[in-house]
């Protein structure tokens, strides 16, 4: 069932709450917004807390031992049973069952493992009487590290959170991506990638960081028709006073140039044409050419604590199939998850007519999306399997699966088991993410 009434949010509402309000974070509500009580049913638990320390033997830099490995599926969706599911199900996963007899989902005990440092959850509560939409939701102010709205009000509210979700100050990654073909067959490209997140800075505000949320770097390093290929990016936190910027360069014509068109839905680097740009992180940027609906909260069936599928003893070969990644290595849980609707804007341009995105009310990540296409029609369905960085802590997707309905084909990005998982501790700095330097490491 859907919980609340729906909210349009075509104007701004003050997006500030009242301490009062505010006052049940950590109480009724987790640190960052999330109901902390179980379900009726009692099929999802009360949030106690998240992870609070690694696991026995974890050694930072080494990947993530499963805490949850001793957990045995309830039951599995499959074809043949998945009208008895039809409530906790999206359209989209709905769609896979048709298309794919072996399409099938293991459902474990819900485990609600994410947790975000004090800090996060300190300025969080700031946040939550302070922070602000403005520029018809293209932007925010007076927020600072936490999350900006921890109790939404609009939808706008909710994908900020998502955006502005902590992820770690610095990161870098060395993953790879497959796009199959409808027989499996596939080649991987290896990339590279950092984050550096002004916003998560201590001491940073949205007011003294020049309107940079991040910048992102991602240069391919395979296969070699591809290699060499660099895309820097300048995020804002206000798209309409300063969009986003982006370079790329090419090291057939070892040029930096400018990239404007690294938005929206133009195709994603090496993407065979699976994914949009906005699809990154399952959706990032500008949102102005749609209509944003905040639907309400739902119990879903999402991927959650997939560590199986990021362990380092499952092979990519093991686990990319034709059609879907195998279902012996994915796990899903019953969440409750913020429902939002996006639709296209009459004279807006983009691929998608309407997308529906499923937000997990724990950590503000988005965990699964149906997308639809010009006709109306479901062309595309994503999901994001995520697991608890303890590390640090933060709740991230390790895997981005988005499948193309039609074709028959999918793309599968952050495939980082035979390589090494993030790295949140790698230092860098502003200087690193300039174009000039953009040009130095390029070259080839």
């Amino acid at each position: 069932m859907l919980a609340g009434a729906a909210v349009l949010a075509t104007g701004m509402a003050q997006a500030k709450v009242s301490a009062q309000e505010a006052a049940k974070l950590g109480q009724s509500l987790t640190p960052v917004g999330g109901e902390k009580a179980g379900n009726a049913a009692g099929t999802i638990p009360a949030w106690e807390g998240g992870i609070t320390r690694p696991p026995a033997g974890f050694r930072v830099g080494t990947f993530h031992i499963d805490p949850f490995a001793a957990d045995k599926p309830l039951y599995s969706v499959t074809r043949a049973n998945q009208a008895q599911y039809a409530n906790v199900l999206t359209p989209g996963q709905k769609a896979m069952f048709a298309k794919y007899p072996t399409f099938r989902m293991d459902v474990y005990p819900t485990r609600r493992s994410a947790s975000f440092p004090q800090r996060t959850y300190d300025f969080t509560k700031r946040n939550a009487t302070s922070c602000e939409l403005v520029a018809n939701g293209e932007g925010v102010r007076n927020c600072a590290e936490g999350i900006p709205f921890p109790i939404p009000q609009n939808a706008y509210e909710v994908i900020w959170n998502h955006k502005l979700k902590y992820k770690g100050l610095s990161v870098i990654s060395y993953s790879n991506q497959a796009a199959p073909t409808a027989n499996g067959a596939f080649t991987l490209t290896k990339v590279r990638e950092e984050l550096l997140g002004l916003y998560y800075k201590p001491g940073n505000t949205s007011e003294n960081i020049n309107n940079i949320l991040l910048y992102f770097k991602q240069e391919v390093l395979g296969p070699a028709r591809l290699a060499g290929q660099v895309l820097l990016v300048h995020e804002t936190l206000n798209a309409q006073a300063s969009p986003r910027q982006a370079w790329v360069y090419n090291p057939g014509q070892r040029r930096v140039r400018r990239a404007p068109n690294v938005a929206y839905d133009n195709p994603g680097t090496a993407s065979d044409g699976l994914r949009t740009n906005d699809m990154t992180d399952m959706f990032n940027g500008a949102m102005d050419r749609f209509d944003w609906t905040l639907v309400g909260k739902r119990e879903m069936l999402v991927p959650y604590n997939s560590y199986k599928a990021h362990s380092d003893k499952t092979k990519v070969r093991d686990l990319i199939r034709p059609g879907h990644l195998n279902p012996d290595h994915m796990r899903y849980e019953l969440h409750r998850v913020w429902v939002v609707e996006a639709k296209l804007k009459q004279g807006q341009r983009h691929i998608n007519s309407r997308r529906t995105f499923y937000v997990d009310e724990d950590s503000w990540q988005i965990l699964l999306m149906d997308h639809y296409d010009g006709q109306g029609n479901l062309w595309r369905y994503s999901d994001a399997p995520s697991v608890n960085y303890y590390e640090v802590p933060t709740f991230w997707s390790t895997l981005e699966t988005h499948h193309d309905l039609k074709s028959g084909r999918y793309i599968t990005m952050l495939l980082d088991n035979e390589d090494k998982p993030r790295d949140f501790g790698y230092q860098s700095t502003p200087a690193n993410y300039s174009p000039q330097n953009l040009r130095t490491a390029g070259v080839r």
